[in-house]
Parts: structure tokens; C-alpha cells; sequence
């Protein structure tokens, strides 16, 4: 073993394991229909790679929890059974946490300006967030080509553009592997979407 990441986990990890697959039960991926569970797995799993801490992986599996299931009381349900860390990088990763959501580009810009001043632990599972749906964008293009954009509220060139400003944004911060992944796919998505944004 080259490094030793020493997390462990515990039964707090088990319990946001089944809350997630709760709350997000009825929830389904844009363009497959995959049980939504499988994304907050994944990105709990890049998260323990990239060395967070329990705390982080339980943030991970919850990250959508407010945005998308009860808005703030959702986010006092988890402040109260995973405590204070774990509400907070929640809240961190929301978008938003009112009804109905603001307009899609406004709210994307929100967010980007939001992360500006996001913790270490925030930054970390957002990162691993966007890399599991922007490898999850790819993976459709490659099947479905320009059809997977209806699926999407801002359409190809907003999607596109989310995805190159948060990675601009990210890079910024300094040297992250998840942040070099990232930027990675996202050049390859819009390489393959014959898409070039003004860097």
C-alpha cells in the first residue's frame, strides 16, 4: 500500500446509507432512469478516494438530500442525525433549499460565486459531484449524441458552460486531482460535442 488513508467507517455511515436511499427512493439519473442512489455512491466513493473522512462521505451520500427532498427541513433532519460538519457541507453543495427552484442559470451562477469561499470539504465532494455527472454525461453523448442535451434545463451550450466555469473556478484554488479528472471529461465532452467555450 503507497498511502495509508486511515478512514474509517462506521455505523454513522451505514445509517446515511439508508437515509439517502430513503429520501431519494422515488428519484431516478436524467436520460437512463437509474435509481439516484447510484450517483450519491459514486461520488461518496471519489470522495473516500481522494482522502476525505467519514463526515465528507456521509456529505457526499447527502449532497442533493435538501436541493431536491424538503428543502431546510430536510437540511435540520440532517443537522440533527449526522450533526453540525456534515449539515454544513451539505448546505455547502446546495444550490438552492427554496420552491420553486430560481431560474436555472441564475441559480448556477449563484452557486459558482457561493463556492468562491467554500471550505476544503465542500470543495471536495462538489468536485466529486460534477465529475460524476459530467462522466455520466459523456458516457449518454457517446450513446445518444445531441439527444441527451433535451434532458438537461440549460440545453448544450448552458450545460457546457456550467461545466467550464466550474472547472476555471476550481483550477484556480491550486493542484486537485479531482479537479484535473474533471477537467479532463469536460474537455472531452465538449471535444466530442464539437463545443468550444471562450476559455
Amino acid at each position: 500500500m503507497l498511502l495509508d488513508n486511515s478512514t474509517q467507517l462506521t455505523c454513522r455511515f451505514e445509517e446515511a446509507l439508508v437515509y439517502a436511499t430513503q429520501l431519494h427512493a422515488q428519484q431516478v439519473r436524467k436520460v437512463r432512469g437509474v435509481p439516484y442512489i447510484s450517483h450519491l455512491l459514486s461520488v461518496a466513493a471519489l470522495v473516500l478516494e481522494d482522502g476525505g473522512d467519514e463526515d465528507e462521505a456521509i456529505a457526499a451520500l447527502l449532497h442533493d438530500a435538501i436541493e431536491d427532498q424538503g428543502g431546510a427541513p430536510t437540511g435540520m433532519a440532517i443537522r440533527q442525525k449526522f450533526g453540525h460538519r456534515v449539515a454544513d457541507i451539505v448546505e455547502g453543495c446546495t444550490e438552492t433549499d427554496v420552491f420553486p427552484k430560481p431560474p436555472w442559470r441564475r441559480r448556477k451562477e449563484m452557486y459558482l460565486e457561493h463556492l468562491r469561499s467554500a471550505s476544503e470539504e465542500v470543495r471536495r465532494v462538489a468536485i466529486a459531484d460534477k465529475l460524476h455527472n459530467a462522466r455520466c454525461v459523456l458516457a449518454d453523448y457517446e450513446r445518444y449524441g445531441d439527444l441527451v442535451w433535451t434532458q438537461f434545463h440549460g440545453g448544450k451550450e448552458g450545460t457546457l458552460w456550467f461545466y467550464r466555469s466550474f472547472v476555471n473556478q476550481q483550477d484556480q484554488k491550486g493542484f486537485s486531482y479531482l479537479t484535473e479528472e474533471l477537467k479532463r471529461v469536460v474537455n472531452e465532452l465538449e471535444k466530442v460535442s464539437n463545443y468550444m467555450l471562450l476559455r
